[in-house]
Order: C-alpha cells, then sequence, then structure tokens
C-alpha cells in the first residue's frame, strides 16, 4: 500500500445510539477499550453508546467520550493491518482523539480529560441556554455581517468547515434568531445536536480551567504531526499541542484551511476515524481529488481496506 494517507477524527454532532456496537461484538479490543472507557468514567459509557438515550448521549460531558473512545476503537483495529500514516487531524473534539492517535497522549488520560472537558463546557452555559447551528451556502464574510445584526444575544462563527459550511454558536435566544435570518439566503440551515456553544467567547471560564488540567497531564512528542484546529498548522512538541488545546475553546475550527495544508503535503487518501463520515464529506468538498474512506464498524473497515489495496 503506496497511499499518503491523513486520518481524520470526528467531533460532536457525529454521535448517535448505536454507535460502536458492531465492533464490540466482533474485535477483542473493542470490547477492551469499552470496558476501560467505563472503570475511567466510572459510569456506563458503553450502554450510553449502544443504548443511549439520546438525550445522554447529546448531553457534552457524554458526548466527548463516547465519540473518543469509538474513535480509537476504529483506529487501533484499523492500524494493526500496517497503514502508514503520514498527518492527523481532528474536529475540536476530535483533536483530542488525534492526538492519541499520535501517542502524544494516553487513551487513560483523554477519556477523563475530554469528559471533564464537556462538564466544563457545560458549567460554562448550562444545558439549554447555548446552541449551535450549521449554515450552508453563505461565505465567511456574510455569515459574520449575520451574527453582527443579531441583538438578543451572543452569536459567533464557530467552524469554518469548507467555503459553503459555517457553524454558528452562542446563547440560544441569538442563534435562534439568526437561523431564522439565514433562511432568508442560506442554502439551508441546520440547528446541530450540542448543548454547550463551543469555539465562542462564552467558553473563557472552562478554557482558563481547562487550561489548567492540561498541565497536570503527560504529553509526549508527536510520532506523526498532528495539523491544530487553532492555527491550522501541525504540531510536533508536546507543548505545542498543549497550547494548541489550551486556545481552542474559544478559537473558531480552521477546518477547511487545516485540509488544505494536509492536501498540500502531498496526501492522497483521507480516512475517517469513529461515528459517521462527516468530515469525509466535507474533504470532498474541498479537494475532489483526495480519496476519502471511513471507519466505523467491520463493514466499512473491509471496504476501507479493499479499497486501499486497490
Amino acid at each position: 500500500m503506496t497511499n499518503k494517507v491523513a486520518l481524520l477524527f470526528p467531533g460532536q454532532g457525529s454521535q448517535y445510539v448505536g454507535m460502536g456496537k458492531d465492533f464490540y461484538y466482533n474485535e477483542p479490543i473493542a470490547r477492551e477499550l469499552f470496558h476501560q472507557g467505563n472503570e475511567l468514567l466510572n459510569s456506563d459509557i458503553t450502554s450510553i453508546c449502544f443504548n443511549g438515550p439520546k438525550e445522554s448521549l447529546n448531553l457534552t460531558e457524554n458526548t466527548q467520550p463516547a465519540i473518543l473512545i469509538t474513535s480509537i476503537i476504529a483506529l487501533k483495529i484499523f492500524i494493526g493491518n500496517g497503514i502508514e500514516i503520514k498527518v492527523a487531524a481532528g474536529h475540536s473534539l476530535g483533536e483530542y482523539s488525534a492526538l492519541v492517535a499520535a501517542e502524544a497522549l494516553s487513551f487513560a488520560d483523554a477519556v477523563p480529560l475530554v469528559h471533564l472537558r464537556g462538564k466544563l463546557m457545560q458549567d460554562a452555559v448550562p444545558a439549554g441556554k447555548g446552541a449551535m447551528a450549521a449554515i450552508i451556502g453563505l461565505q465567511k464574510e456574510e455569515v459574520k455581517v449575520l451574527c453582527d445584526e443579531i441583538k438578543e444575544g451572543l452569536v459567533q462563527p464557530a467552524n469554518y468547515n469548507s467555503s459553503e459550511q459555517i457553524v454558528i454558536a452562542g446563547e440560544k435566544e441569538a442563534i435562534d434568531k439568526a437561523i431564522d435570518l439565514a433562511k432568508n439566503t442560506a442554502k439551508r440551515v441546520i440547528p446541530l445536536p450540542v448543548s454547550a456553544p463551543s469555539h465562542t467567547s462564552l467558553m473563557n471560564p472552562a478554557q482558563v480551567n481547562l487550561t489548567k488540567e492540561l498541565k497536570k497531564i503527560q504529553f509526549n512528542d508527536l510520532k506523526f504531526p498532528v495539523v491544530t484546529n487553532v492555527d491550522a498548522s501541525p504540531v510536533f512538541k508536546a507543548d505545542e499541542a498543549v497550547s494548541a488545546l489550551g486556545r481552542q475553546l474559544t478559537a473558531p475550527v480552521r477546518w477547511e484551511e487545516s485540509m488544505k495544508y494536509i492536501v498540500h503535503q502531498g496526501i492522497d487518501t483521507a480516512i475517517e476515524m469513529g461515528p459517521k463520515k462527516v468530515l469525509s464529506g466535507l474533504m470532498k468538498r474541498i479537494d475532489k481529488n483526495i480519496k476519502c474512506f471511513h471507519v466505523e464498524d467491520v463493514k466499512s473497515l473491509e471496504e476501507t481496506l479493499l479499497e486501499l489495496k486497490n
């Protein structure tokens, strides 16, 4: 296999009830990591992933470890097939999964860390008080003007996912107003199943506390570079990774720029690890020449490995 492979790791919004279940019943490493996740969190995150209810899975403090665990399970099973990885990136929460993949952060540290991250985010803006929505079909400048027009509360661009898709986040009343306003000019507006308005100034209290926590954790230099959300450029050293995570919560996710950086490194194949294939879809919009695959269950794993061999 001579593919130049980038790994992509999903963030919040990709979760669904039942994720990881197929691997659990077919791969010993999946059972091992789910059970380890339960122990690390002192709760049955496995049952929340498999059985929900959806409201529990969508709570930020549950969503974050649930997606990280299922993403790392997909990674471990995939990597066992001898694929060489050149670079990785993760969308928001997914950056933690990417750092686990690059061996900068251990699974045992990452699971409780992202659970805490979710809790800090939820404490900063209680459930029901914040919201996020994806706007399809408006340019960066148009979205910024739209946000500036809203007087009902704070709303900001949070994720620059592609030239066609920008996510806004903020206080719920302000987001509701922005959704109504955007419907006049955007192709589509999609409220997201996220209970905290990430990547806005509303996350300042969470960022302060998370930065303190990051300093207590052992980070290592990376086995391969991870392109960070906050700078859209690669990090190689432990301290660079910690700095990027510390700044990430209040800064927008520069995903389109990050993917363009990866493409310019000569990458020809992107493989999404974890639930759904949101990032694969975005990559196809950003560069149609990149081959995109995803791994979230036995069927998608087999299909991806077969395509790579061909």
